[in-house]
């Protein structure tokens, strides 16, 4: 048989009373948490923002330019140009420098200049220019002696000539056709001496200023002549001041 205990009411009624004024505890605790969360939410959104900022800075299709601090501020590109002929978009500005290229039958820097395109190597670069801050165009038939061409209700391209060098550009949008009978890798400087223009330090064809150069949104520390130009490479160079934020491409149609 089981006991119970009886606890006299004062004493039970003395422990209540006891338990009843003991501190609960801080309630503060709570709103501490909130601004926390808060604060890390602003932090999200402020991150959120400054992506979409780069985003929109190069046009939307890039992670935005290289921040260097002895580059200074860098303007925005602003939009892409239309859809050229070949499917990227055509520069704005006039061309920086004429169309050039070598003789029939004649080399620069051992690439030749031939009757008909060479396929065996066949991939595609692009180069865009700003001087001052201002775009200005490659243009269509460099590397193509006696160009002619076909327009298009997207500009100009460029069908045929006197030789095909195996750095060429058929329209104005930048792109370089590297097209050779030899697998090699080829240079922006090359492609500056089939179009007969000097490109340095200091200078990009007629224009003249400290030159900065982007290599796929990066910056590019060297001589500009020596940048590589592999399959989609996206080369800049900007000539002077203001500088301008790397432009990026993301659709190369096919090329």
């Amino acid at each position: 048989m089981s006991t119970l205990l009886c606890v006299p009411s004062g004493k039970r009624s003395k422990e209540a009373r006891r338990k009843a004024t003991v501190p609960k505890p801080p309630t503060s605790q709570p709103r501490v948490s909130r601004r926390i969360v808060a604060a890390a939410g602003a932090a999200i959104a402020l991150a959120a923002i400054a992506t979409g900022l780069a985003a929109a800075f190069t046009g939307g299709s890039s992670p935005g330019p290289t921040q260097d601090t002895s580059l200074g501020r860098l303007v925005s590109p602003g939009p892409l140009g239309s859809p050229g002929p070949e499917g990227p978009p055509i520069e704005g500005g006039l061309d920086v420098a004429p169309a050039g290229a070598p003789a029939p039958g004649t080399s620069v820097d051992g690439i030749q200049c031939g009757p008909t395109e060479q396929l065996v190597f066949h991939i595609h670069a692009r180069l865009t220019i700003f001087v001052g801050g201002r775009s200005v165009r490659v243009p269509a038939g460099v590397g193509i002696a006696n160009p002619q061409a076909q327009g298009s209700p997207r500009g100009a391209f460029v069908v045929s000539g006197a030789c095909f060098a195996w750095l060429h550009t058929h329209a104005a949008d930048g792109i370089i056709h590297m097209e050779s009978p030899i697998q090699r890798t080829f240079t922006v400087g090359n492609f500056f001496d089939v179009w007969k223009q000097p490109l340095g330090p200091t200078r990009v064809g007629p224009a003249h200023g400290r030159v900065v150069a982007f290599v796929n949104g990066k910056l590019w520390h060297g001589d500009p002549r020596s940048i590589p130009l592999h399959a989609h490479t996206q080369v800049q160079l900007d000539v002077g001041r203001p500088l301008v934020g790397p432009v990026h491409i993301s659709s190369w149609s096919g090329l």
